[in-house]
């Protein structure tokens, strides 16, 4: 049983969807809307590496390095200015945090 691009692509597909509904259905949490762009960005992922590897092509696989490195970064400073505003404001919600304009 071979997996081809049709199976890569489809997963990718779902992720994504998954994804976007995350980010709209639910945005009352910053940690859901942030574990949605991980998905996002995954998909993206996935993609490249799917590509790179139908095209026999590396360029793909160095493109992935990036994103996941901008992945890692913001997965970690999101995480820090949630972790400080929940300190602060005792709560996470994305509707306290719209309060904090200045």
């Amino acid at each position: 049983m071979v997996v081809g691009l049709e199976q890569y692509l489809a997963v990718s597909a779902m992720l994504l969807v998954i994804g976007i509904f995350g980010i709209f259905m639910n945005r009352k949490n910053v940690i859901v809307i942030l574990m949605s762009i991980e998905l996002i960005l995954l998909a993206v992922n996935l993609n490249f590496v799917a590509f790179s590897a139908a095209l026999d092509d590396l360029v793909g696989q160095v493109f992935v390095m990036f994103v996941l490195t901008v992945a890692a970064a913001e997965a970690a400073i999101g995480l820090a200015i949630v972790v400080i505003y929940f300190r602060n404001r005792g709560s996470i919600e994305v509707e306290d945090v719209t309060m904090m304009k200045g």
